[in-house]
């Protein structure tokens, strides 16, 4: 029997994410903008519910094209609130526009939201070693310094908690556990550096 981090369900769409996805360093920075959008409509949610109306987002998004998000018109952000398919929070859906603005911004002065991100990281991944789930923390000082940075920029819905969230998915810091077949995979594949600042809070602690 395959070994997964605790958090993965038997739902076929969890484990797909978990085994292909989840932790793998991502540069690309159309993916990297569709996830920061995703991560922050996870808000308040099960990461799974995102993953079922991923599809619906990319539709209804072109795909994450950040230049067309920057550019919804007032009628098709109304028809984003009655659309079925996506999570019908009018702050998140308000967000989308501001967001890729900022995303766009924030390409053109540093080169790419890739060179941008990564250095946060000093452009190699973080490999934990936590050997279960309640080990991880759900924010560190990376992800405290990038949620601050992002919100200068005027990104929204980019808390610590998000960042950190996106950090993770993203391949930024890999915190599979130790017993999950991906972490020596992982591990071996982009090194052994391990966290050098101090994690502020754990999981049910407050942010």
């Amino acid at each position: 029997m395959t070994q997964r981090c605790s958090w993965c369900t038997n739902d076929p769409l969890y484990i797909q994410y978990h085994d292909y996805e989840w932790g793998n360093p991502l540069h690309d920075d159309q993916r990297l903008f569709e996830l920061l959008i995703l991560e922050g409509m996870q808000a308040g949610l099960s990461w799974l519910t995102v993953l079922q109306k991923r599809e619906n987002y990319r539709l209804a998004l072109d795909h994450f094209e950040p230049a067309r998000v920057a550019a919804l018109s007032d009628t098709q952000i109304r028809a984003l609130l009655n659309n079925p398919g996506v999570i019908r929070n009018k702050r998140k859906i308000e967000a989308l526009r501001p967001n890729a603005r900022a995303f766009l911004d924030t390409q053109e002065a540093i080169g790419s939201f890739d060179a941008y991100l990564w250095r946060f990281v000093d452009g190699r991944p973080i490999i934990n070693r936590w050997r279960y789930q309640l080990e991880v923390p759900i924010s560190t000082a990376q992800s405290d310094a990038l949620t601050k940075d992002l919100k200068a920029r005027g990104f929204q819905f980019v808390g610590s908690t998000i960042c950190y969230a996106y950090m993770q998915a993203a391949g930024l810091v890999m915190d599979h556990t130790t017993d999950c077949f991906r972490y020596p995979e992982l591990a071996q594949a982009h090194g052994t550096r391990a966290a050098t600042e101090p994690t502020e809070r754990r999981r049910g602690q407050p942010e």
